[in-house]
């Protein structure tokens, strides 16, 4: 089987979904599938979208940010549908948007595709609130990052595998299902993965 090539546009898998290698040592990213929002020469950074963050809700986050008074009422169930997950272990107490791009702030959108984007400021939970945000959207505290060089050193040591992402894959609710449908992309079954590394 052939890897998976890297966007050719680039040679950088920004957009693209990071998939850990059931033998990950690192018990933060066991199993996970990983958003890449930014990759360059500069380092790597990524969302954990298959974490769900034990023990809160997007409805009491907007609570401890003082937001519940600003539309939200009658809209408790609207915002069910808005998961709040790990990102990652970097900055566990940031929040990062990450969702469709039917939503942008001029001064704090980062457009990653032509279909998604990430915001990182409290304007867009107001948004959510007043149901004027994005159509569909997931929360992440925290973000998983890499100097320069690491991520394509953990890639070559065969610790990932990277495939497309598409919208309904990365905003699916089912997290449990995620990280098989994310190799299945690559018409992987995880039983049939070797765990110990091979070069070619």
């Amino acid at each position: 089987m052939t890897a998976p090539s890297r966007s050719p546009k680039s040679g950088y898998l920004e957009g693209q979904l990071l998939i850990a290698m059931p033998y990950m040592s690192d018990k933060r990213f066991a199993r996970s599938v990983i958003y890449m929002c930014a990759h360059s020469a500069q380092g790597a950074m990524g969302l954990i979208v298959n974490q769900r963050a034990p023990h809160i809700s997007f409805s009491e986050l907007l609570g401890q940010l003082s937001i519940e008074g600003d539309g939200l009422a009658g809209r408790e169930a609207d915002l069910m549908d808005v998961d709040v997950h790990v990102g990652g272990p970097v900055e566990t107490g940031r929040g990062f948007v990450l969702h469709s791009s039917d939503y942008f702030a001029a001064d704090s959108t980062l457009a990653i595709d032509e279909d998604v984007s990430l915001t990182a400021t409290v304007d867009i939970l107001r948004a959510i609130a007043r149901g004027k945000g994005p159509s569909r959207a997931m929360l992440a505290l925290g973000y998983a990052g890499w100097r320069p060089g690491q991520l394509e050193d953990e890639i070559q040591s065969n610790g990932w595998l990277h495939c497309t992402s598409d919208l309904d894959l990365l905003f699916d609710r089912n997290l449990d299902q995620k990280y098989e449908r994310a190799l299945s992309k690559l018409g992987i079954d995880p039983s049939h993965l070797v765990c110990e590394a091979g070069h070619a």
